[in-house]
C-alpha cells in the first residue's frame, strides 16, 4: 500500500472517480463545481486556498481524497474521498498524511461533514473522527425570499461585536472552540433598535449560495422574514441549520423550504490539551532554634506538698 500526491498522471483514474465522489464539505459541494471537474482543480491553485489531493493505493483497490484549507482558519476540512469509502485500509494512510499536512497549514482540528447512513460515516468515525453536532442544508424557496419580514442590511464592520455577542448566545461553549466566531463580517444583519437579532453570512459560489446563520430565539420571525439576497442571480440558495439551531427548521418548512439529508458534523483535533502535573516545592525543615520553646507552666503548691 502507498500513498502519494495525485497529479496529472492519474487524470484517467480521476475521469473514472469523478462520478462517485463523496463530498465532505458541504459549502463547496453546493456553491462550487464539483472537485474532479477542470474548473475545480483550476480553482484549486488560488493562492489564498491550500488544498491537498492523495491517492492511496492497495492492489487493484484505490482511494482518492483532499483535503482544504481557507488561509488564515485554525481549520482544515475535508474536501471529498473518491468512491464511498467501506473500510478505514485505504483511509487510515490517507487521513494521517492529511493530518500531518493540515499540521504544517498550523491547523487545530480537521472537520468533515457527511450522511448519517452512509458508509463514510461509519469508517470515518472507525478512523478516529468524532461527532460534535448535526447540520442539514435547506434549498430556499425563490419566493420566500421577498425581505417583507425585516429591514435587513449588508453587514459592515462595526456590526462585528454585535454579531460575536449574538455567536456567544447562540453557540454552546462547547463548541466554540470547534466552531470559531466570524473573524470579520460577510453578510446581512438585522436589529432591533441597538440589539443584533440577526447574523446571515453569505458564501457565493457558480453553482449556489450558502448561507450559515445565528438567529436569536427570541426574533419575531414573520412570514416573509427572510431578506432579499443580494447578486442572486437566479442561483439555488441553501440556508444551513445546526442542531443548536434546531429549532428554525419548522419555520423553514412553513416556507416551503426543501429539506436535504441530516449529516453529521465530525471533527478530529490535531492538538490536544494535557494537563500538567506540577509538583508542590518541599517545606525546609527548620532548625530546633527556630522553632517556638514549650511555654513554661508554673506549678502553685498544694496544702498536701506543705
Amino acid at each position: 500500500m502507498f500513498v502519494r500526491n495525485l497529479d496529472p498522471l492519474d487524470l484517467p483514474l480521476i475521469i473514472n472517480y469523478r462520478r462517485r465522489v463523496v463530498m465532505l464539505d458541504s459549502v463547496r459541494q453546493f456553491t462550487s463545481d464539483p472537485p474532479l471537474s477542470l474548473n475545480a482543480l483550476l480553482t484549486n491553485l488560488n493562492p489564498q486556498r491550500d488544498s491537498y489531493s492523495l491517492i492511496s493505493r492497495e492492489k487493484n483497490r484505490v482511494l482518492l481524497g483532499q483535503v482544504t484549507h481557507q488561509n488564515g482558519s485554525t481549520r482544515a476540512s475535508l474536501g471529498f474521498l473518491a468512491p464511498e469509502v467501506e473500510n478505514i485500509t485505504l483511509l487510515t494512510p490517507m487521513l494521517e498524511s492529511m493530518l500531518r499536512r493540515a499540521g504544517e497549514w498550523g491547523c487545530q482540528s480537521l472537520l468533515a461533514e457527511v450522511d448519517e447512513d452512509s458508509a463514510t460515516f461509519r469508517s470515518l468515525r472507525q478512523a478516529g473522527l468524532s461527532m460534535y453536532a448535526w447540520q442539514r442544508a435547506w434549498k430556499l424557496d425563490p419566493a420566500s425570499l421577498s425581505g417583507e419580514g425585516g429591514c435587513w442590511q449588508p453587514a459592515v464592520s462595526a456590526d462585528l461585536p454585535g454579531i460575536l455577542s449574538l455567536f456567544n448566545q447562540i453557540v454552546p461553549a462547547m463548541m466554540q472552540s470547534v466552531e470559531p466566531p466570524p473573524r470579520e463580517p460577510s453578510g446581512l444583519v438585522l436589529r432591533n433598535n441597538d440589539d443584533m437579532q440577526a447574523y446571515l453570512a453569505l458564501t457565493y459560489g457558480p453553482r449556489g449560495i450558502w448561507i450559515q446563520p445565528l438567529i436569536h430565539p427570541e426574533m419575531n420571525c414573520q412570514p416573509g422574514w427572510l431578506p432579499v439576497i443580494p447578486d442572486r442571480k437566479n442561483r439555488p440558495v441553501y440556508l444551513c441549520v445546526r442542531s443548536y439551531q434546531a429549532w428554525l427548521e419548522s419555520m423553514l418548512d412553513d416556507l416551503g423550504a426543501e429539506p436535504g439529508e441530516r449529516q453529521a458534523v465530525l471533527i478530529r483535533h490535531l492538538t490536544q490539551r494535557k494537563r500538567v502535573e506540577e509538583a508542590l516545592p518541599v517545606k525546609k525543615r527548620e532548625p530546633a532554634w527556630a522553632k517556638p520553646a514549650t511555654p513554661l507552666t508554673r506549678i502553685h503548691p498544694t496544702d498536701s506538698d506543705m
